[in-house]
């Protein structure tokens, strides 16, 4: 439904073109939704609004649903009210003078040729009934809650049963209850819909949710691409590993030894990890990244002789609602794990860190800066 294919936008600057999109591409199957993720400045807003029409790709080429919508050096630029898509802003854009009905009835009313008015009462009940707004359809915009207005906003961008959906951090202007709750409705009304959709986002828990496919970006390039799961679990940078959730980073030495993979960790008074050494580890100087949920947290402490049991002492607990977040001082490196509120552990207590190899990713170790 959508493609992009080496889109490059770059910005004039002082000292010459700063281009804020490097070469990025990637396809969106239809009916699938796809999001891009990263730090504030990464270039994924205005990515979508290359795609949108609201800004002008420098080179590169996109397509939407088979058609070519902008081809820079073919001198093809179809304008934003000619592409066949819907859009939610950030502040949803929700016209104050006008009710419901109203909002969600103006793409409608302007477009060419325009439905005739009992079409167009059809098609807005239609789409007010998919987000759980009909009985509102009367109700003033500025009588609105946050939800509300971001329901609207989502009426209006499909009433006019667009190609394809773009949504540029719809969530957050909401605080962070509603904007849960709001997130999982938004996941269930797009898989309701149908609708191809692109999802721009710096949360990466909007992006598991919501996306059966994401890229994450940074500096203006996709940095990598896949399946919400496969990203988090098998994360091909550290930047992408702790960017996707929190991660502990161990630097250390790896040495392969037949099968086995043994890292002497740095700072960790002589302790060490031993993983299946497959040939596509590095060795030499590395970091381990491991989960906070995937460290096995012990109290008492377990037998010294363990494989791939690490020994330290709990520098501080903090209570996080439904578990703890305990740090445990392996010497001088610090490690986060999670404990269960019930769980007897507490600041100054010796531990253990079981740790399943399984679960570890090893990365060449940084280049010094």
């Amino acid at each position: 439904m959508l493609k992009v294919a080496e889109l490059v936008k770059a910005f004039p600057g002082r000292d010459g073109p700063v281009t804020v999109i490097d070469r990025v591409s990637f396809a969106i199957p239809d009916g699938l939704c796809f999001a891009l993720l990263g730090p504030s400045g990464c270039g994924k807003t205005t990515t979508l609004r290359c795609v949108a029409g609201l800004e002008t790709a420098s080179s590169g080429r996109i397509e939407i649903g088979g058609t070519v919508v902008s081809d820079p050096d073919a001198g093809i630029f179809v304008p934003v009210h000619e592409r066949p898509i819907g859009m939610v802003f950030q502040s949803y854009a929700i016209w104050p003078h006008l009710d419901v009905f109203e909002n969600v009835a103006y793409p409608l009313r302007v477009q060419r040729p325009r439905p005739g008015k009992g079409e167009i009462r059809e098609k807005v009940m239609e789409v007010l009934g998919l987000v759980g707004m009909e009985a509102a359809a009367d109700r003033p915009a500025p009588l609105l809650s946050g939800g509300q207005q971001q329901r609207v906003a989502l009426a209006r961008a499909i009433v006019r049963h667009p190609a394809l959906l773009l949504l540029d951090e719809p969530l957050s202007n909401l605080d962070a209850r509603l904007r849960e709750a709001m997130r999982d409705e938004l996941a269930e009304m797009i898989a309701r819909v149908g609708i191809t959709a692109l999802y721009v986002t710096h949360d990466q828990a909007e992006a598991f949710v919501l996306a059966q496919r994401m890229a994450v970006m940074d500096r203006g390039r996709i940095v990598q691409e896949g399946a919400p799961r496969e990203l988090y679990a098998n994360p091909g940078t550290p930047f992408i590993a702790g960017f996707l959730g929190a991660a502990n980073l161990l630097r250390g030495t790896a040495e392969r030894h037949g099968s086995r993979l043994r890292i002497a960790l740095a700072d960790a008074d002589g302790q060490g990890l031993a993983l299946n050494g497959d040939a596509g580890h590095p060795e030499g100087e590395v970091q381990v990244m491991i989960r906070p949920e995937d460290i096995g947290l012990i109290a008492p402490p377990a037998p010294s002789d363990r494989q791939n049991v690490l020994h330290g002492r709990i520098t501080h607990v903090h209570f996080m609602g439904g578990q703890l977040e305990c740090g445990v001082s392996l010497g001088g490196t610090q490690v986060r794990a999670l404990a269960r509120p019930s769980d007897p552990v507490a600041e100054g207590q010796p531990v253990s860190l079981r740790i399943d190899p399984a679960h570890c990713t090893v990365f060449p170790a940084s280049p010094p800066t």
